[in-house]
């Protein structure tokens, strides 16, 4: 708070005038955040052809340069993913709509990929969700300018990259459709005539 108040030029009592509660003013932040994420994202992928792989390095490159200055806010803002209600929660309904937005920024990463439907309406929460995860590791990595994570990053993405075609196989077509049936029945994808995921 000391902080933005500091950046706004204004008293620190004066801060709290402009958003009704703390958790008001970190939610902005997730939209700022996410905002510029699409943004710089977006940008990127009109500058010119990219493969798949590259347009998801650049979905999640993006991000990690946009956060690179917020480790230590991430690191105490995890905190709160353990609990549901909170309205912080990175599972939670109070940040539903930037988890929304995020899931479709990834979304536009796939562009127009080849898919089957049903890979094409879960592959977006699945790439959240690792880049989630990729985020975690992120905060705790101490190697200079965090190049462990994106290595891992590049790692993972290639490895996403490649299992893809398998999809089309025929023989896995009956065991991915019980999969995301199970997995839309936990709760954890929505329908897929709805990209917005079911919060947990």
């Amino acid at each position: 708070m000391r902080e933005i108040a500091k950046a706004a030029g204004v008293a620190l009592g004066s801060a709290y005038y402009y958003f009704p509660s703390k958790e008001a003013i970190v939610l902005a932040y997730y939209d700022n955040v996410q905002a510029e994420h699409r943004e710089r994202v977006q940008a990127q992928m009109m500058e010119g052809p990219h493969n798949l792989v590259q347009r998801l390095q650049v979905a999640f490159h993006s991000k990690l340069d946009i956060l690179r200055g917020d480790r230590k806010l991430l690191g105490t803002l995890f905190r709160y993913t353990g609990e549901p209600e909170h309205p912080l929660s990175a599972l939670g309904a109070g940040t539903r709509k930037n988890r929304e937005d995020s899931i479709a920024v990834f979304a536009l990463a796939l562009g127009d990929e080849r898919l089957p439907d049903d890979v094409q309406t879960v592959l977006p929460v699945t790439l959240w969700a690792l880049h989630m995860g990729i985020l975690l590791y992120f905060i705790y990595d101490d190697s200079l300018n965090q190049e462990r994570t994106r290595k891992l990053c590049d790692g993972l993405l290639q490895l996403v990259a490649r299992a893809l075609p398998l999809v089309n196989f025929p023989l896995l077509k009956p065991v991915r459709g019980s999969l995301f049936a199970l997995l839309r029945e936990a709760g954890l994808f929505a329908e897929p005539s709805s990209p917005a995921p079911v919060t947990p």
